[in-house]
């Protein structure tokens, strides 16, 4: 009866030591959640097909939508997943812009299940770097791509090939030492 009554006692203390190693794993800043598997390296970009984010009024659309057809034979493009509703895209939306600019790539977003009205507002107030956005309302084409978040972006070569995906927001500090080189790799 007393070594039941100490492992009653222990117990939840073993659960909160687990629990709290969970927790200071997944806060280890070093961890990079880039590091996530995809099976979608090395092979051909799903099938999807996006229409254009369309808005209310007329002329208050993106000229037009995204599919899979759209990133075979247009040299290195950056599929950009985003959302309006999402911080760390705005953060990254600068560094996007810039980095289509210098590099003189071709830069697309899958606007993931967002508002058409936001995701215009979004795009009126920080610019649109976009050279095609396609709108995935419900979020179909994302679970194709399997993106476990936003943002996300994937390096799709000339042959619609996916090269590299990368998780979260991409830093400014990032440029040098992983995405420019990935870039070079695949030019």
């Amino acid at each position: 009866m007393t070594m039941l009554r100490r492992l009653l006692f222990v117990l939840p203390l073993l659960i909160f030591a687990a629990a709290a190693a969970f927790f200071v794993w997944g806060l280890d800043p070093d961890r990079d959640p880039g590091e996530i598997p995809s099976v979608l390296i090395d092979k051909p970009v799903p099938e999807f097909s996006l229409p254009p984010i369309r808005g209310s009024e007329p002329g208050e659309s993106t000229s037009t939508g995204l599919s899979s057809a759209d990133l075979s034979g247009q040299g290195i493009t950056l599929v950009n997943v985003f959302a309006s509703w999402c911080m760390p895209c705005r953060a990254e939306h600068p560094i996007l812009t810039d980095l289509r600019r210098q590099e003189d790539i071709r830069l697309v977003g899958i606007n993931y299940k967002d508002e058409s009205e936001e995701a215009l507002a979004w795009l009126d107030e920080l610019g649109n770097p976009y050279d095609a956005i396609g709108a995935d309302m419900e979020g179909d084409a994302g679970l194709e791509w399997g993106v476990s978040g936003v943002p996300e972006t994937f390096f799709v070569d000339n042959e619609g090939i996916i090269r590299y995906r990368h998780v979260g927001p991409i830093h400014e500090t990032e440029l040098d030492d992983l995405i420019l080189p990935i870039l070079e790799e695949l030019r």
